[in-house]
């Protein structure tokens, strides 16, 4: 694993767009959305945290590989544990945490913890999108306190699952970060496989891979 102090030079100021963005902005409220759509939304996120019922809980090592596609192109490595707990506690725990890494750790804790996105966001109904063939639900996610930086986020969620698919943050910058997941069947369970992201914001390009190991679970009945 590549030190913190060489990554201190371009790689800190990239991810911390993502924990800047990703933990508030400033100025005033947004406007409210139509009642129906934001009704509709938190029916979704109910069924996302219950799609699951008997899972209590979990534990598992998580491994990740980045790679900077634009200077100083340096490919850190992160290992840590996720843990779940029913009926929305979510966290990702790096084993060794220089400050760069804070940024993945924000940015997987909110895409694995849909009870937590209310709290902080207004979530309305926006529709559905064809992505690989598959027509996905679409959440919008604006920050309840509008942020400067972060102009939006879209969780495409799959009707059939509840499962979230991808997801998406857009940036007043013109950036964007591209989070896709896919699962896997363990202990009974679908619980997630991979991760795959793209961050494109304005002077830095990189690409990070996720990948899980074998799951501790606990259902319901102990």
């Amino acid at each position: 694993m590549i030190g913190a102090q060489r990554v201190s030079s371009s790689l800190p100021a990239a991810l911390g767009v993502v924990v800047t963005a990703l933990t508030l902005g400033t100025i005033g409220p947004i406007a409210a959305e139509p009642a129906s759509d934001v009704t509709a939304a938190h029916e979704i996120i109910a069924k996302m945290i219950d799609r699951e019922p008997a899972l209590q809980s979990y534990r598992s090592r998580v491994h990740v590989d980045v790679h900077m596609l634009s200077f100083p192109f340096l490919s850190p490595t992160l290992d840590g544990t996720s843990y779940y707990r029913h009926p929305g506690s979510y966290e990702v725990v790096f084993d060794r945490v220089p400050f760069y890494a804070k940024a993945f750790s924000r940015l997987f804790d909110d895409v694995g913890d849909a009870a937590a996105w209310e709290k902080d966001h207004d979530v309305s109904l926006d529709g559905t999108q064809v992505v690989d063939g598959r027509s996905l639900v679409v959440l919008r996610l604006t920050k309840k306190i509008h942020s400067t930086i972060l102009d939006h986020a879209l969780a495409f969620i799959d009707p059939a699952t509840y499962q979230l698919e991808q997801m998406e943050w857009d940036y007043t910058s013109g950036g964007k970060i591209v989070m896709i997941q896919t699962y896997r069947s363990e202990n009974g369970y679908s619980v997630l496989a991979s991760q795959h992201a793209t961050i494109a914001i304005p002077h830095v390009r990189a690409v990070a891979d996720a990948h899980y190991g074998p799951y501790e679970t606990e259902d319901a009945a102990h």
